[in-house]
């Protein structure tokens, strides 16, 4: 068997046992408040962390350009509640300009 075929055994194995593991927990541990906090906070750190990388990573490199003007005029949009639709396209629009000039 190849290198690659025990890489692909050993992490459907791993996936698998991760998987029956959450399953598993008891529901007492999940009823309790801490991990109930813990788990609606996980997708908004998980959502911050994908827009940290797609904003300043370039391959393997930081890079400031224009996407965090991009990213700067979506949270001001959003801070004064301006429906997504319009964020999106003013966030595209700073961006963009940017770029042009």
């Amino acid at each position: 068997m190849s290198d690659v075929w025990v890489g692909i055994v050993v992490m459907s194995v791993g996936c698998f046992a991760l998987k029956y593991a959450g399953l598993s927990v008891p529901e007492r541990v999940l009823k309790h408040p801490v991990t109930e906090r813990a788990a609606g906070l996980i997708p908004v750190a998980l959502l911050g962390a994908l827009i940290a990388v797609q904003v300043f990573a370039d391959g393997s490199s930081i890079r400031i350009d224009a996407r965090l003007l991009g990213l700067g005029v979506a949270a001001v949009l959003l801070t004064l509640r301006v429906p997504f639709l319009p964020v999106v396209v003013g966030a595209a629009l700073a961006a963009a300009l940017v770029r042009l000039g």
